[in-house]
């Protein structure tokens, strides 16, 4: 074998002893640079799942949102329901069909989730539909109204001609009759937007008994051409979740069809044949309890309608 020669040996050893200096340092930037892009890759992918993460409780929040902005218009519409009424069967006999719908819709939409879009568009539309349905309704009771008004004009013709030929026309007569019932009927007053409503001492809404210092009762007696004009006393009765009748200690009484009723409160207005807007504070001696409370306002002709306040405990 060929002996190396020690300078050149020298020379070898240096050579690979630079080599691997220089190769240490270059392992470990290669080492450290992987290292990085692995944690920049996981931090991505832990920003990406946060992101999400956010993203979904904010969806969810928002349908919730919407959820309860859905339910208050069905309640809304519940009571715009509730207040509408017509001196007409057939009109009352459909609306007791659509205050059911509704009802039904309100018990599903509280037990549907808020996510389930496909339900929310439904009660959705649903509520669009019934909206649209009360509007014809209203479109009717104010249609026949109008009737009531022509046959109003028509009676007070009527009474001019048998004033002049009552001995000539029996049968003129007996429609005059018909007519003047149908000129009563149309004449009563007739309330809207009734509501019973509790107040705290701070006169702040409340629904809790325990905080109820006293009631309000709100409603408007309607626009009425062929009304009586003049003062008006309203009177309301208003019942505990037992069935008595609550009292201020003043004790007023009416007078309806004969039968004198006690009244809880009652408020005197001037009306003049135009809309009346009006409210009543109702006191009692004893204290609220938790439960259904029911009030009925009336005028000395007659019921004008009612509404009901449920009190927590």
């Amino acid at each position: 074998m060929e002996r190396e020669d020690p300078l050149e040996r020298i020379a070898r050893e240096e050579r690979e002893k630079n080599e691997k200096k220089h190769q240490g340092p270059n392992n470990l930037r290669k080492v450290v640079t992987i290292l990085a892009i692995i944690a920049g890759v996981l931090f991505f992918g832990l920003g990406i799942q946060t992101w999400r993460s956010f993203r979904y409780s904010g969806l969810v929040s928002e349908l919730n949102e919407e959820k309860d902005s859905l339910m208050f218009q069905f309640q809304s519409l519940q009571q715009d329901y509730a207040q509408l009424s017509s001196d007409y069967e057939s009109i009352n006999f459909a609306l007791d069909s659509s205050r059911e719908e509704i009802n039904l819709l309100v018990e599903r939409l509280k037990k549907t989730d808020a996510t389930n879009r496909a339900m929310m568009r439904k009660y959705q539309a649903e509520l669009g539909t019934l909206r649209s349905i009360m509007r014809n309704y209203i479109v009717q009771i104010d249609s026949l109204n109008t009737l009531n008004h022509q046959l109003t004009a028509e009676a007070a013709a009527a009474r001019k001609e048998v004033a002049r030929s009552r001995a000539e026309n029996a049968n003129l007569n007996k429609e005059v009759e018909a007519l003047s019932g149908q000129v009563k009927a149309g004449s009563a007053l007739k309330a809207r937007g009734l509501r019973l409503e509790a107040y705290s001492k701070n006169d702040k809404p409340v629904d809790r008994a325990s905080r109820v210092a006293r009631m309000l009762v709100s409603l408007s007696l309607v626009e009425n051409a062929i009304a009586e004009r003049g003062p008006v006393r309203v009177y309301v009765r208003v019942t505990d979740p037992a069935g008595a009748l609550l009292s201020d200690g003043r004790g007023t009484t009416f007078t309806i069809e004969g039968q004198t009723l006690d009244a809880t409160a009652s408020r005197e207005v001037d009306y003049e044949g135009e809309e009346v807007d009006m409210s009543i504070y109702v006191n009692s001696e004893a204290k609220f309890s938790a439960g259904t409370y029911v009030m009925e306002a009336f005028t000395d002709s007659g019921l004008l309608g009612s509404a009901s306040l449920v009190l927590r405990q």
